[in-house]
């Protein structure tokens, strides 16, 4: 498949578009990275592939554009059958769906209440942030991965990888170590950036950083 057939719109520090990134990664797929300027002005073709929310990522396959990275994992895994990213069966897909969905709705939010606030409020969302860690390490278990089939690395890895390339940039902001409260998911995120499909997409944890202290004087937050 050539990469004409398979276009991401999308921005390198964004653990959403590391996602669909790493699933193409994982299934040998051949794409263009187009790198948006989400600060100096977004592509008309991001504008007319995404009117609803303006945002990356974006994936055109054929010229047909699909939102929202998890949306778009799930296409990528129907799309292109080997491997699964999801278990084979209807209850384990469903497990892995509901940790995506908890994912989503809780581990970017909780992160933003650290870098985008200052003082107790930075304090009291450390600590959210630890205790939804906590419950990925729980649900995670003794297993290698979350899983897609077996104890393979698998969807929900995949949606979480992404998020984790930010924690060195809360752990410096909130004033904590992941290792110390979680090392079980410690040792998962070590095992993940091992796989070359993660290894090549996930940036330098001090260019996040960095990214983010420059979005923060960009909301006059120092």
């Amino acid at each position: 498949m050539s990469k004409e057939e398979v276009v991401l719109l999308g921005c390198w520090v964004s653990p959403f578009c590391m996602r669909v990134k790493i699933a193409l990664n994982e299934k040998g797929i051949e794409y263009e990275d187009r790198e948006e300027d989400l600060f100096g002005g977004k592509s008309e073709l991001l504008l007319n592939s995404n009117p609803i929310h303006k945002k990356v990522p974006v994936l055109l396959h054929y010229g047909k554009p699909l939102s929202e990275s998890t949306i778009i994992v799930g296409y990528i895994d129907e799309t292109w059958a080997s491997p699964p990213l999801l278990p084979s069966c209807a209850y384990g897909r469903a497990k892995a769906r509901f940790w995506a969905d908890f994912i989503d709705k809780k581990l970017h939010d909780a992160g933003a209440q650290i870098w985008r606030t200052n003082g107790e409020e930075r304090e009291v969302g450390t600590r959210d942030f630890i205790e939804i860690l906590k419950q990925l390490e729980e649900a995670l278990g003794e297993r290698n991965y979350f899983g897609g089939e077996g104890d393979a690395f698998g969807f929900v890895d995949i949606i979480a990888i992404g998020m984790a390339s930010w924690f060195p940039a809360y752990e410096k902001f909130g004033g904590f170590k992941v290792e110390d409260h979680c090392p079980k998911l410690s040792g998962w995120i070590k095992r993940c950036k091992q796989r070359e499909s993660v290894r090549k997409v996930l940036p330098d944890p001090e260019k996040v950083y960095e990214f983010l202290v420059m979005f923060r004087k960009m909301q006059g937050l120092d």
